[in-house]
């Protein structure tokens, strides 16, 4: 049996006075909860994606459900001056930038004797190389402040075998080998990097786009029996932005009730 979902919890200003940029913000995953409990904790939110029309509705759903609009920026972090132009734009935007959440990712199913080329191609461009076309483009500004905290979506599968799963589960690998390295090279800066690696989290797009049967398969894996709520993560992501960790960096932070 399931355990219940525990109640959505309050705010404590933990980022009160910042700053923050969240990638893939649209829609219903981690992203937009994110970008919900970093307004609510206090930060002043820009967000950004790909999808127009879902970015302007996620950001008057922000509006709806917090009281304040976030700033938008439409950005494809498969392209470098999109990317370029979104850091452009927060620090036009924003004032400056004190904490960057990487949330940017993209999965899919295939065996690997039978993956393509563009399969492999296209999920390691969004997921690895456009976390670390973002880091490429904040971590300067960062570095000329003399601060900042950045924030990385990786995966339990970076650690875990699944299925069908190689090239995320290799995008993601390296998302937290990304994290580690950087984190070594940004401390100097005074400048945090860490990631958070959730097991599984639900929300409306995953169901469309797993095949039937797995979610139900995932979740009795679960210690809980169920999911995490997208806001679950970002609770976490929140925290390794916050004050709460300013000792924590190239850390990688399972959120997880996964058994093996």
């Amino acid at each position: 049996m399931a355990a219940p979902v525990p109640p959505y919890p309050a705010a404590h200003g933990l980022l009160a006075g910042r700053t923050v940029v969240v990638t893939a913000a649209a829609g219903t995953g981690i992203g937009f909860s994110l970008a919900k409990r970093c307004i609510e904790e206090g930060a002043t939110v820009l967000i950004s994606d790909l999808h127009e029309r879902r970015l302007g509705e996620a950001a008057d759903n922000l509006e709806s459900e917090t009281g304040t609009r976030p700033s938008t920026f439409l950005c494809n972090v498969t392209d470098e001056a999109q990317v370029q132009g979104l850091v452009t734009a927060a620090v036009d935007q924003l004032g400056h930038i004190d904490v960057w959440m990487n949330n940017a990712g993209l999965g899919g199913n295939a065996p690997v004797h039978e993956m393509t080329d563009d399969q492999w191609n296209v999920v390691l461009d969004v997921t690895l190389t456009g976390t670390f076309r973002c880091l490429r483009a904040v971590l300067p500004h960062m570095y000329e402040r003399g601060s900042g905290a950045i924030v990385n979506n990786a995966s339990v599968l970076g650690w875990r075998a699944q299925e069908l799963q190689a090239h995320y589960a290799a995008a993601k690998a390296g998302v937290m080998a990304l994290t580690r390295c950087t984190a070594m090279e940004a401390a100097k800066h005074n400048v945090r990097v860490n990631a958070v690696s959730p097991s599984l989290a639900m929300h409306p797009f995953l169901a469309k786009v797993t095949p039937d049967g797995l979610l139900e398969e995932l979740e009795a894996r679960e210690a809980f029996g169920r999911a995490a709520e997208p806001w679950e993560i970002a609770n976490v992501m929140v925290m390794l932005a916050s004050d709460y960790t300013t000792y924590m960096t190239g850390e990688v932070v399972a959120v997880s009730s996964q058994h093996p």
